[in-house]
């Protein structure tokens, strides 16, 4: 089982809907997905309530039962397991850190949201972790100089994954109603960018691994 933790010290940085939308494209390329909620507002698992399905299930749990629950899980055979958490850096969010194999650190372009970044990458990396950045709510024309700027802060901190996501009604719309994007309009650019998201993830991943088992041999 692979697990992603979606960790940011900013709130507002649309971990909860990309995590959705993430999931259940995964979800329909093959995966068994299951979702964590480790925000106090819970956010997905009133989503969860709204899809009303149980094909990408979500639950709240506590930090001091993560590392039974993702070893349940493992043992139920899911395949990957999606954390999201709180806009703050508590202990519920270095749970998730510690647990995950990849962290992803949402971002907007904008200054505030990139120095919050920049303190999250430092908590990682005193971890040991594996993180990226992912660039969201990006301007449709993705070449204004705010994102270009976001890119190059954020590439200089250590990586940042592909795609941009842009801000697009879809992906509101889709959390609202309890869908993923590749649900609501599965010929959109929303979906385009969820689907090329998990593929880029999911390599991220790969070379990790292959990295790790070298290292260890």
């Amino acid at each position: 089982m692979r697990t992603i933790a979606f960790v940011t010290q900013k709130g507002g940085a649309g971990k909860s809907t990309i995590a959705s939308s993430l999931a259940v494209t995964a979800h329909e390329a093959g995966e068994r997905v299951f979702i964590i909620d480790l925000d106090p507002q819970q956010s997905l698992v009133k989503w969860s309530q709204t899809r009303g399905e149980a094909d990408v299930p979500v639950e709240a749990v506590s930090p001091n039962k993560l590392p039974n629950v993702l070893a349940t899980l493992e043992k139920k055979g899911v395949t990957l397991c999606i954390i999201d958490t709180a806009g703050a850096e508590t202990a519920t969010t270095k749970a998730a850190m510690k647990a995950a194999d990849l962290c992803i650190i949402p971002s907007r372009p904008n200054v505030f949201d990139i120095w919050a970044s920049e303190q999250t990458r430092m908590s990682l990396r005193e971890l040991n972790k594996e993180f990226v950045f992912l660039l969201n709510q990006c301007p449709p024309a993705q070449q204004s100089a705010r994102v270009e700027e976001g890119m190059k802060a954020l590439e200089a901190m250590g990586g940042l994954i592909s795609p941009l996501v842009a801000a697009r009604v879809d992906y509101q719309e889709a959390a609202r109603y309890g869908y993923g994007v590749s649900e609501i309009n599965p010929h959109g650019l929303a979906a385009d960018e969820m689907r090329k998201l998990w593929s880029s993830i999911k390599k991220r991943m790969a070379r990790g691994k292959a990295a790790a088992t070298r290292n260890a041999a």
